[in-house]
């Protein structure tokens, strides 16, 4: 008797694996692929670029100060010479500052625009999982190894959910924003 429910025991807990559904979903995908992405994308991108502007214009008003400074250094008093480099001092420490803080700002602001359009993404997979049956769903980009004919991939599921179209991939995003970095060059 004992052995006979020893064998149940073992065919009710395979018969309990087998009934899970494995999935796997390409959650990087979906979210560089989401057209709120693309917003997020221009908001960094134009956050960045007024940054460099920013910059940019500090380093030239430093670079023109130096200049100044170093013709003229001789021909002035000691008064003005040292008033001339408390100025270049703290146009020096403005420019790191700014480096440091800009930095840190762009950061937080990718992680602000991010949060939504992540959880909206994780939102969707989860109930596209669940609405499937599965119990486990793995990311695929980090899948070592998963048998094709097991496990079932959402991917495609929640690219429509998520609005994203049937044609668009990272390959031609990579293209596209490399075509706008480009042009932003130019």
């Amino acid at each position: 008797m004992k052995k006979l429910f020893v064998i149940a025991l073992a065919a009710l807990a395979t018969l309990t694996a087998s009934a899970q559904q494995i999935g796997r979903v390409n959650f990087q995908e979906l979210v560089m692929l989401m057209p709120e992405m693309d917003a997020a994308r221009e908001v960094i991108a134009a956050s960045q670029k007024e940054a460099e502007e920013t910059y940019s214009a500090m380093v030239e008003e430093y670079q023109g100060k130096m200049s100044q400074y170093q013709q003229k250094q001789a021909t002035w008093t000691a008064a003005i010479r040292e008033s001339k480099e408390r100025e270049l001092y703290d146009i020096q420490n403005r420019i790191q500052e700014f480096q440091n803080n800009i930095s840190q700002e762009l950061q937080q602001q990718q992680a602000q625009l991010m949060a939504p359009i992540n959880e909206k993404a994780t939102k969707a997979v989860n109930e596209i999982a669940k609405n499937k049956g599965i119990t486990i769903l793995f990311d695929a980009t980090q899948a070592l190894y998963f048998d094709e004919s097991k496990v079932v991939d959402i991917t495609t599921d929640a690219r429509k959910a998520l609005g994203i179209a049937d044609g668009r991939t990272l390959e031609a995003l990579q293209a596209e924003l490399q075509a706008q970095a480009a042009a932003a060059q130019q």
